[in-house]
């Protein structure tokens, strides 16, 4: 294996806990419009989903379409949620401030609530190596868009980039990317047997504590 180069974190449930409270957001806008119940069985198993892909399967369970201005506004409240309420990972700052790698930031969120999420967790200056987010790529993840724009802008090959990801969608984006990658499952959201779905992607590791990511990385860079 090559050594690594350059470590790439996702935002939303590795550096800020934040997936729980969109999750949260989601399904209560949604029972404003669908039976309560009915809705509980559809959505069980659905994290790791797109958005839009949750949309489209209430929607053509329903048979009832999401009202004009509907993703809009549930996006704007979450936010709003989340600068209210997200807390940093535990011990993330420690961690990453331990790893001696240059560090950038990929994540499938706009540009300003992944500085708002360095800001909080108080990363702003440990990522020297630049934010690359899904607005400012031509696809979002699960496509590897925007690992690839991380590894460009750095000058590094792809296989010799290691990635943290908590999701299926994102660390699906990475693999495709070629990079290697790391699994976190430490995050409030993160459901029963996730870190064998990770495993099965083709991460080569999963841990659930910030402070064993000092340890894996160096076992590899």
């Amino acid at each position: 294996m090559p050594s690594i180069d350059l470590l790439i974190c996702d935002c939303d449930g590795v550096l800020i806990d934040s997936e729980i409270i969109a999750e949260r957001s989601l399904h209560q806008a949604l029972a404003q419009l669908y039976p309560a119940q009915a809705l509980r069985e559809l959505l069980a198993g659905t994290f790791g989903l797109q958005t839009r892909d949750i949309f489209k399967r209430v929607e053509e369970h329903f048979r009832q379409p999401l009202p004009e201005g509907f993703v809009d506004h549930l996006h704007a409240h979450t936010e709003a949620l989340i600068r209210d309420e997200v807390q940093a990972i535990a011990g993330v700052r420690d961690a990453l401030l331990a790893i001696e790698l240059p560090l950038a930031v990929a994540s499938n969120s706009r540009f300003e609530a992944v500085q708002f999420a360095l800001a909080r967790a108080a990363l702003a200056e440990r990522v020297n190596a630049g934010v690359f987010s899904a607005d400012r790529v031509a696809r979002p993840k699960p496509a590897p868009d925007v690992y690839l724009a991380a590894a460009q802008a750095n000058s590094v090959a792809p296989g010799r980039c290691l990635v943290v990801e908590d999701s299926t969608t994102g660390a699906t984006a990475a693999l495709a990317a070629g990079m290697r990658v790391l699994g976190f499952t430490g995050a409030s959201h993160i459901p029963a047997g996730h870190a064998d779905q990770l495993l099965a992607l083709g991460v080569e590791a999963t841990f659930s504590d910030m402070r064993q990511l000092p340890g894996l990385v160096a076992e590899r860079a």
